[in-house]
């Protein structure tokens, strides 16, 4: 036989209710977060209209805006430029897997100890202070028209070199990055995962790794935001992405307004990882200064 017993009627231990000072504090902060939130609308707005007083009153207005902002313009070139984006994002995506994967590969290269690999890091560090320190845009041309110019493969798109050319400059980034973290990983997380029968590829693998990427993961974001942007630039080698696109319409009808349209699409592209990384950013700052707080 069972007894039942509905436990919710029994007496426990009452929740602690916040006092009237408390309570007062609160009111107090969520004024000061409205009166906040108001006067930063109020300044925008007016900042706001103050920049299209100067712009709309300016001498060169409407020679700008029939150049730049064109309506009917922006309209028919739009969706040639919206194919072209298309292309970006695919060389956007397969390089960011590269990227990551090799980038990864290099860090771990740049922390190998003892003497036996000293020419694997001195590799990876001249790799690492080359791409560094080149322009993406000089990559580009070296890798686009020089590699093939070797023959030793058969004619590839455009696409595919400017991928291999933003893996290339993007690794050293992000290996530099991931070196960061592994390096800020405490020595006493090697030794005590050692301790406990680890080996050195699964102490990487399972302790080193996860915290070294939760340490950089805002400085990672920030290097795809700006992958994101660069991605553009394979334009040069005469891939027909969104650049090229409002190039091409830019000559067909003497109007500057597909760029502007190009622009606008980047920046849609961008704008969601620019919030996330600001949102990640933001809620590690937060984390920390409450583990400070005594």
């Amino acid at each position: 036989m069972t007894n039942d017993i509905d436990t919710s009627t029994l007496p426990g231990p009452a929740r602690p209710e916040p006092s009237r000072v408390e309570l007062d504090r609160r009111a107090f902060r969520r004024r000061q977060t409205a009166r906040s939130l108001l006067i930063s609308v109020v300044s925008t707005i007016i900042f706001a209209v103050i920049v299209w007083l100067v712009l709309v009153n300016s001498p060169g207005w409407d020679e700008v805006r029939r150049s730049f902002f064109d309506i009917d313009t922006a309209v028919a070139s739009f969706p040639s430029i919206l194919i072209g984006l298309w292309l970006n994002i695919q060389v956007l995506f397969f390089a960011a897997i590269l990227v990551g994967v090799f980038g990864s590969l290099l860090a771990i290269a740049r922390t190998l100890r003892g003497a036996v690999f000293a020419p694997i890091r001195l590799a990876a560090a001249i790799y690492t202070d080359f791409f560094r320190g080149i322009p993406l845009l000089l990559v580009l041309y070296l890798v686009g028209f020089g590699v093939p110019a070797l023959g030793f493969t058969d004619r590839l798109p455009m696409q595919f070199w400017g991928t291999i050319a933003l893996t290339l400059t993007y690794s050293s980034y992000v290996a530099e990055v991931l070196r960061a973290g592994i390096e800020a990983v405490h020595p006493s997380q090697r030794m005590a995962a050692r301790s406990l029968g680890l080996g050195y590829s699964k102490t990487l693998r399972l302790v080193v790794l996860p915290q070294a990427v939760r340490k950089v993961t805002p400085a990672l974001m920030n290097d795809f935001v700006s992958m994101q942007k660069d991605v553009g630039l394979i334009s040069v080698l005469g891939a027909v992405d969104a650049i090229r696109a409002a190039q091409i319409e830019v000559a067909s009808v003497y109007n500057f307004t597909p760029y502007v349209v190009a622009g606008v699409l980047f920046v849609l592209l961008s704008w969601p990882m620019i919030r996330l990384t600001d949102w990640y950013t933001a809620r590690a700052q937060r984390r920390e200064q409450m583990g400070g707080q005594v």
